[in-house]
């Protein structure tokens, strides 16, 4: 899995936003201003992709892959951070678990962000 196929995934959501966070070292991906996805290191800086997940998720998937660990530098019962360089991932399943840090934060954004994100989306492709 590698930077540059991760940051073209999360750019391709509708209405995320991208910014780089020079003390944390990381790419940041948000949906009306809350984070859904960061890239970046651990401790030791190796490189890890945080993502908001369902609690009971979070929790299966870290049982399931050694290379799924609870979320580095944030909450553990909320977020996953997977080992970029992990075997035992199948990128199929980072795509979909970015999909799902992507929903569930817009899932919490009031109706009217979530509007205001489907109409700049819309007018953005009106001017194309």
């Amino acid at each position: 899995m590698n930077k540059e196929t991760i940051h073209a995934n999360c750019l391709k959501l509708r209405g995320t936003t991208y910014d780089f966070k020079e003390e944390w070292q990381a790419d940041r991906y948000h949906i009306g201003g809350k984070m859904y996805g960061m890239m970046g290191g651990d401790a030791t800086g190796r490189p890890v992709l945080t993502l908001k997940c369902e609690p009971n998720r979070a929790e299966e998937l870290r049982e399931a892959y050694e290379g799924i660990i609870p979320g580095y530098y944030m909450n553990k019962t909320h977020w996953n951070s997977v080992y970029m360089d992990a075997d035992d991932v199948p990128f199929d399943l980072v795509e979909n678990l970015i999909k799902h840090s992507y929903e569930l934060v817009f899932g919490k954004l009031t109706k009217k962000a979530q509007q205001e994100i489907h109409l700049m989306e819309e007018m953005k492709y009106e001017y194309q």
